[in-house]
């Protein structure tokens, strides 16, 4: 879980996550999912923060079954595939997800 005032200090990166939802024209569930799972597991490392943006539009897209693919998110977010690749199954695990086996 996050503090309320974890939104304000990464309000950068979340305007950053909705033009990454607005590129891949999620819905509002996948968006949410996305915000909620980057609130939740942000990096201290500021290099760090965009692939992690990425990885959270991934996963709130898959949780939401609103998908797209690796590839989509990462040309929307800027970042390379391997980048979310690498993340998004322990950001959704974090969060208390299952992350699928295939």
């Amino acid at each position: 879980m996050y503090r309320a005032g974890d939104e304000l200090d990464q309000q950068q990166w979340l305007e950053t996550l909705d033009g990454v939802a607005d590129a891949l024209d999620l819905d509002a569930e996948a968006r949410t999912t996305a915000k909620d799972l980057f609130l939740s597991a942000v990096p201290t490392d500021e290099r760090s923060k965009p692939a992690a943006v990425a990885a959270s539009a991934y996963a709130g897209a898959l949780i939401a079954g609103d998908q797209r693919s690796q590839t989509a998110v990462a040309d929307a977010a800027g970042v390379s595939r391997l980048a979310i690749q690498q993340r998004w199954k322990d950001l959704l695990d974090e969060a208390g997800f299952e992350p699928p086996t295939w």
